[in-house]
């Protein structure tokens, strides 16, 4: 069905009004929102865990709780504390609490430690962590010990922690809190915190790099919030599944701004499981999921079940549904709408599918409504298309750009600001200057995308993910969708290689089969063929037993193309694309001569 370009606007504009309640200098809160809600509906369940409901009246008291506490240990506002918790109640109560006082909450990824942990720290500046004991012992280690702040313990009754860790806590803030008052603190304890004042450090995925700590502010957050309210079309009657990390944009900001903003519901699952995932929905009459990554694909592989439908799952929003999935997932488990989006924690401009058109990240109805645009990307030169007067040319139908954000910088408007990161240098780093003409500033995405003749936009690559081959360019993302139904095969990476003394770099899959299901070379090599342009084509192929993937399921490219098709770097059996025999070889010289290549030598490639 074709939806004319008026009605697409007509919803986008919708959302722009509801983001827009939000302004730079209220001085209503985050904290101010859940007392509200508390105050409007005592009884409605807030957090679904485990056979255990609790209330909002219930959060709000245990968090009242937690900000007396915290008052009483000197936090104040504008003071930054980190949160490294799991995805279980206490989370929400020590977070609110936090927001209660005027503090800033730093998001800390549950799963790394030594530098990067430490890093963490330090770059938010945080003069305290609240630490759960079921990731204290990350805490324990020299590089974390350096930054010399004090950690206050929150208690996990499903993982104790070891006799004497203990000792790495100043406090037990569960102790403090249980002799702390239930009633909202004064709300003088956050005067002068206001919509454009920090609420969050939510940290990047770090598939590159370390992770950045951007700034999100009150406004921002629930800005998410009224976004998807309206396009959702969610009340206080829908419950919201989270498997996701709340340290990560997608849960701890999306997922629960949309849930506070109606007073709705959220079903917590610590980590995501693949088994456990449709008797949650239907144990707690989940409505909305938010997806990201690959979770879709490991859903739709696990065997057909005759109730697959029978659910109240009418909704899913998110990023990474490619279209090889997207139908079949939507016809099997009878997903009403799906909304696929294209944006990031930091970004200033987003775009989002609101059509059902599948493998869409979202539509551009028309351009003066929108500060995002697409802008020519030289993948060889590694730089932008620039015209005669030295400015960036915008992409056409069918072109692939650079997707980019004009900076709006104005005192009482909200949407089109770039908040940044906590360092001065990275935040720079992400802004273009002098685009269109002089003294005009644009966020910079990293990511390549192109439009159709309707307007819709579709994700391509990151810029350093595509690579050339043979003089043309090839999307790691197109070749993955391309291959990624192939029998057996639970998850698929490509990637590109260097190759000593040739320009470019040449394709190589890293692979994944599910349990129980063997690789089978020779109906992959045919696939490829079928499927792919030969300059595409992955001449290397590694059979890995699990995928290199971020904790909110993103898949790093780095080490794997550091290794390259050297056996020596890496234990995974290693494949040669054997034009001569049809099939994918097990790595020799010999094999390797027949393609033209020579051995991988790290010195030169």
């Amino acid at each position: 069905m074709t939806i004319s370009r008026e009605a697409t606007q007509a919803r986008l504009d919708e959302r722009a009004v509801a983001a827009a309640l939000h302004t730079p200098r209220q001085t209503y809160t985050i904290a101010d929102r859940f007392e509200e809600r508390a105050a409007q509906a005592p009884e409605q369940v807030f957090l679904y865990y485990g056979d255990n409901t609790l209330t909002y009246a219930e959060v709000n008291a245990r968090a009242n709780r937690a900000a007396h506490a915290l008052r009483a240990l000197g936090v104040k506002r504008g003071d930054c504390c980190a949160l490294a918790l799991e995805n279980r109640p206490e989370f929400f109560v020590h977070c609110i609490g936090l927001l209660k006082v005027g503090a800033e909450v730093a998001l800390i990824n549950t799963h790394i430690k030594g530098h990067l942990l430490a890093h963490a720290l330090r770059a938010t500046a945080a003069r305290a962590a609240l630490v759960g004991g079921e990731v204290l012992a990350r805490f324990d280690d020299a590089a974390v010990r350096d930054v010399d702040i004090p950690l206050w313990l929150c208690p996990d009754a499903e993982n104790p922690i070891a006799p004497g860790l203990d000792s790495l806590c100043a406090e037990n803030l569960e102790a403090l809190s249980a002799a702390a008052a239930p009633d909202n603190p004064p709300r003088a304890w956050r005067d002068g915190v206001i919509g454009e004042s920090t609420a969050f450090y939510i940290f990047t995925s770090g598939t590159t790099g370390l992770p950045k700590a951007a700034l999100t502010s009150h406004m921002r957050w629930m800005s998410a919030g009224e976004n998807m309210r309206v396009t959702v079309g969610v009340n206080a009657d829908d419950v919201f599944y989270c498997f996701l990390p709340l340290y990560h944009g997608a849960a701890g900001m999306s997922l629960f701004s949309t849930a506070l903003c109606v007073g709705g519901g959220i079903a917590l699952r610590r980590k995501f499981s693949t088994r456990e995932f449709w008797s949650d929905v239907r144990r707690y009459r989940v409505t909305v999921c938010q997806y990201i990554g690959e979770i879709c694909r490991y859903l739709l592989n696990q065997p057909e079940q005759p109730d697959d439908t029978q659910h109240t799952l009418h909704s899913i929003m998110g990023a990474g549904l490619g279209i090889d999935i997207w139908e079949k997932f939507q016809k099997r488990f009878g997903i009403a709408h799906i909304y696929e989006g294209w944006g990031s924690t930091e970004a200033n401009t987003s775009v989002i599918n609101l059509d059902n058109r599948p493998g869409s990240c979202g539509r551009v109805p028309f351009w003066e409504k929108t500060n995002f645009r697409l802008i020519r990307y030289d993948i060889a030169r590694e730089d932008y298309v620039r015209d005669e007067n030295g400015f960036c040319v915008l992409c056409g139908p069918g072109e692939t750009g650079e997707a980019i954000g004009f900076i709006i910088d104005h005192p009482d408007i909200g949407g089109g600001r770039f908040e940044g990161y906590t360092s001065a240098e990275a935040t720079e780093k992400k802004i273009l200057r002098n685009v269109f003409r002089e003294g005009d500033a644009w966020w910079s995405s990293g990511d390549l995308m192109r439009l159709d003749e309707d307007g819709y936009c579709y994700f391509v690559d990151r810029i350093g993910d595509t690579f050339r081959w043979k003089s043309e360019n090839v999307s790691t993302q197109e070749v993955a969708e391309a291959l990624s139904d192939f029998p057996g095969l639970e998850i698929i990476n490509i990637y590109g290689v260097r190759v000593p003394g040739h320009e470019g770099r040449a394709g190589m899959a890293a692979l994944v089969m599910r349990p129980g299901c063997v690789f089978d070379a020779r109906a992959f090599y045919a696939l490829t063929c079928e499927r792919l342009p030969h300059y595409a084509v992955p001449l290397f192929v590694r059979i890995s037993a699990q995928a290199d993937l971020t904790t909110t399921f993103k898949l790093r490219k780095v080490d794997l193309q550091k290794q390259g098709y050297d056996p020596r770097n890496f234990a995974d059996p290693l494949l040669v694309r054997d034009v001569g025999n049809a099939t994918y070889s097990p790595y020799d010289d010999g094999v390797l001569a027949r393609l033209g290549l020579p051995p991988f030598d790290n010195a030169n490639a």
